[in-house]
């Protein structure tokens, strides 16, 4: 795996700013990302049992979606929302940390600039009562 595009593109003449998902590398670095991110998480035995009757194929393109919704990308996210998807998993805190730890790394093994991996945090930060079971 190489690592995303970080530099920006010299023979644009668009002034606007970039958002992060280009700035990563758009569609094939999310991609990775989500790849390298899933390998993790399906090797971590606290996690790993949320995933077991899932069609993972289908997961792994649900969340480049929403990666790439959260990166400022096409949004082309039509599938359950947040809460109706995991609050029937009864999924603790600590849990839902280590997903974003998890998620952090693999951000930052593929070179993600500081100012992205920040704000993928604040949106783990903003979304984690949607996440998170009543009462953990």
């Amino acid at each position: 795996m190489t690592e995303v595009e970080t530099s920006s593109t010299s023979n644009s003449s668009d002034s606007s700013p970039r958002s992060h998902y280009e700035r990563i590398g758009a569609a094939p670095a999310v991609k990775a990302a989500v790849e390298l991110f899933y390998d993790r998480v399906l090797a971590d035995r606290d996690l790993v049992g949320y995933f077991e009757k899932i069609d993972m194929v289908e997961q792994r393109r649900h969340m480049v979606l929403m990666l790439t919704t959260v990166l400022g990308g096409p949004d082309n996210y039509t599938g359950r929302s947040l809460t109706e998807a995991h609050q029937p998993l009864n999924i603790p805190v600590e849990h839902y940390a280590r997903v974003g730890q998890h998620l952090a790394q693999t951000l930052t093994e593929l070179g993600v600039p500081d100012d992205i991996l920040a704000d993928v945090r604040a949106v783990l930060a903003r979304v984690q009562d949607q996440v998170v079971a009543s009462g953990h």
